[in-house]
């Protein structure tokens, strides 16, 4: 076997190291959140399938703007209507069961707290929340949601038949909750403004591809991986070097390194145990076989 491929190893093989580990910090990724209808970037050969937004688009000119809150405006509903699939629900279990600890997820849907998950540290921040770049205030996403409903009354039927693919089905949301549409409907969209400094500068309190996570939660997260006697990823394939540092801090402090997803990852060298299956029913049975091993000590 290349040094380069990690050890493939059974649900068994993980629930035995966790128990006798545990608790495992957790990486989680986009693919943690595909079984909820919300699919990844990238496809199962870790390839982008689409392009996001990035930070330096979305901050460069009023027109990026306008575009990004018209797709979100329309992805907004069916966004917030993904629920936690089974291995959100798993994490929690296992988290309760005291095999996983602190979760860090890349996510910003927030599904992992809707699960239950505690000490959830959100690395690209959470949607839920708007900025203004300009003047620092802080605003619901709801609240947007409503101004731009009341400011663009029938926008959202008369761009949804405007795609020729059909922007309403789920393959088209994104993880920042993005949408596909035409420009032709994207130019009569009214943008929202900051109601105290009346800029459109307001942003989603998220990290865009380009952007820069705070220190201080990198700082956080380093210090978690240091404090882990376990790292578990699940559901990334690493490409981004956000989440892909602490498997790297991991390895070099001879953490082990717990990978469960669909395809190969950018940190398979440093990877110590390998899982490549779907993550809802592989950790529903990681559960179970963390929970039989509890019960069996007790």
């Amino acid at each position: 076997m290349s040094a380069d491929v990690p050890r493939a190893v059974s649900v068994a093989d993980v629930a035995s190291l966790l128990h006798e580990r545990g608790p495992a910090l957790v990486l989680t990724g986009a693919g943690m959140s595909t079984e909820s209808g919300i699919p990844d970037y990238r496809g199962p050969d870790g390839n982008r399938r689409v392009t996001p937004m990035s930070h330096q688009k979305f901050t460069a000119t009023s027109e990026a703007r306008q575009r990004y809150w018209a797709r979100s405006f329309i992805g907004w509903q069916r966004f917030t209507a993904a629920e936690p699939n089974d291995g959100h629900l798993a994490v929690t279990d296992l988290q309760r069961s005291g095999a996983f600890g602190a979760v860090i997820t890349q996510n910003v849907d927030g599904l992992h707290q809707d699960a239950g998950t505690r000490a959830v540290v959100e690395l690209h921040g959470s949607l839920a929340e708007v900025v203004c770049l300009m003047c620092g205030e802080r605003v619901d996403r709801d609240l947007v949601q409503a101004f731009m409903h009341d400011a663009n009354p029938g926008f959202g039927a008369r761009a949804l038949g405007s795609a020729p693919d059909g922007s309403q089905v789920s393959s088209q949301i994104r993880p920042d909750g993005d949408i596909v549409l035409e420009d032709a409907a994207v130019r009569t969209f009214v943008a929202p403004r900051c109601l105290v400094c009346g800029d459109d500068t307001l942003k989603p309190d998220v990290v865009f591809f380009g952007g820069s996570v705070p220190r201080d939660r990198v700082d956080r997260c380093f210090a978690l991986t240091d404090a882990a006697p376990v790292l578990v990823v699940l559901g990334s394939s690493l490409k981004v070097m956000s989440g892909y540092r602490f498997v790297r801090r991991a390895a070099a402090r001879g953490i082990p390194v717990v990978v469960i997803t669909r395809g190969p990852t950018r940190g398979d060298a440093e990877t110590t145990h390998r899982i490549d299956a779907p993550l809802g029913v592989t950790l529903s049975s990681l559960a179970r076989a963390v929970g039989e091993r509890t019960d069996r000590a007790g």
